[in-house]
């Protein structure tokens, strides 16, 4: 009976303790709410760098492979794991391991799904501790590029290795669904109300060949290079596009299936495409499956052979800003960013650094963020004028940049 009454005492003491915290320092909003910030994933280096998206400002470094030395005793434990792992680095990592493809923040801004190639991978960290609270692996030995939903509750994750699409629950890491893709699937975008998928395969594209080299065939060492669209309520294939094949009829031979990095425009009806080994860019009407248009962007690296070019990324990183008039391209083998006039395909290229490997939009979409992997950093391009507006330096080799949230009861603790 002692015992009871000292719990009911304590008991009490809480809930008045409590109730004195509500009355002496209601919640202040601040700390209820969230951040905008810019996450920023450094490939090589295995962090995350988290950048307040107006000021620009670095506000945290997070470790994303703080189970490194467990992952690696599992993978050299498995000669098949550790003979895929050992490719990634040589091959798709450029002698480097990937550790941070891509990543996104929970609406609440206190978890962060984080996708790991060389880990075949994705985890979910707590952003107030840095623990890893849910791990899903992959069914193969990569994964790459992921989606978020909407709404915040799922993540689409390309399973690279497979020809599949997971979709996970980003609050627990469950795996809840997939849909097929080619080979090697790619990129995933959703429409705004979550209707839609639009997803890519990109095929081998560590082989060293090119279209012109089997023109007017197709390059047999590349596999199944589709672009297609997905119903979310079902995941049934809606549509399914080689997009080689139909800038084939569009009268542009002997160019690539592979479709990279894109952009849907605000109405849903046009994608612009990047495609492998090209400096420019596709449009593509959707509704009638057809290609419209090409914009040629300058070469500036006419005498490279095409099996140099970075995992037949020509250009790799594509945005649109907010009102579906200009387009954000990241000029990956010739190091420049480039403003692309919607309408006219009119451009303005802006010299950028070594390797611009992604381009998305920040707040508003009205101004591109692109990572420039070769220089450790990220440039932030205004749309209206067409200029950078400021440069962040960040980790080894960033690569993806996603705009999120933190808390602001955890970033005031960092």
């Amino acid at each position: 009976m002692n015992r009871l009454r000292v719990v009911v005492n304590l008991l009490s003491i809480g809930i008045v303790a409590v109730a004195a915290t509500v009355i002496i320092a209601p919640a202040d909003a601040a700390l209820t709410g969230t951040d905008e910030v810019m996450y920023v994933g450094n490939n090589w280096a295995g962090t995350a760098s988290v950048v307040d998206a107006h000021t620009y400002q670095v506000r945290k470094v997070l470790d994303v492979i703080p189970d490194k030395t467990q992952r690696l005793a599992e993978i050299y434990a498995n000669p098949v794991k550790l003979a895929l792992f050992l490719a990634i680095r040589a091959a798709i990592g450029q002698g480097h391991d990937q550790f941070v493809d891509d990543m996104f923040s929970t609406p609440d801004g206190r978890l962060l799904a984080v996708s790991r190639p060389s880990f075949a991978d994705v985890v979910g960290i707590n952003l107030a501790t840095g623990e890893i609270v849910w791990r899903s692996p992959m069914t193969g030995y990569r994964s790459d590029h992921m989606a978020e939903s909407p709404d915040g509750t799922r993540l689409l994750v390309s399973d690279s290795t497979t020809t599949n699409v997971h979709e996970l629950d980003i609050a627990t890491g469950q795996r809840l669904r997939d849909f097929g893709s080619g080979d090697t699937p790619h990129e995933s975008n959703y429409s705004p109300d979550g209707s839609l998928i639009y997803h890519a395969s990109i095929g081998r594209i560590y082989t060293p060949t090119d279209p012109s080299l089997f023109c007017p065939l197709t390059d047999p060492t590349k596999g199944v290079q589709i672009f297609q669209v997905v119903d979310n309520a079902t995941f049934a294939i809606l549509h399914r596009w080689d997009i080689g094949k139909k800038l084939a009829e569009a009268g542009y031979p002997c160019m690539s299936s592979a479709v990279r990095p894109m952009a849907i425009a605000p109405d849903q009806r046009y994608a612009y495409l990047q495609i492998s080994f090209l400096h420019g860019l596709v449009e593509f009407d959707m509704q009638q499956g057809k290609v419209t248009r090409v914009a040629n962007l300058p070469n500036l690296v006419p005498n490279m052979l095409k099996a140099q070019y970075v995992l037949n990324s020509a250009h790799h990183g594509l945005a649109m800003n907010a009102d579906g008039t200009k387009l954000c391209a990241a000029g990956t083998m010739d190091r420049y960013a480039a403003i692309v006039n919607r309408a006219s395909f009119a451009y303005k290229t802006i010299p950028v650094g070594d390797t611009p490997y992604w381009a998305t939009n920040g707040p508003g979409a009205t101004q591109c963020w692109m990572s420039i992997a070769g220089d450790d950093k990220v440039e932030v391009i205004d749309y209206a004028t067409e200029s950078v507006v400021a440069e962040i330096a960040v980790g080894q080799h960033p690569q993806r940049i996603r705009l999120g949230a933190v808390a602001s009861d955890i970033a005031a603790q960092w």
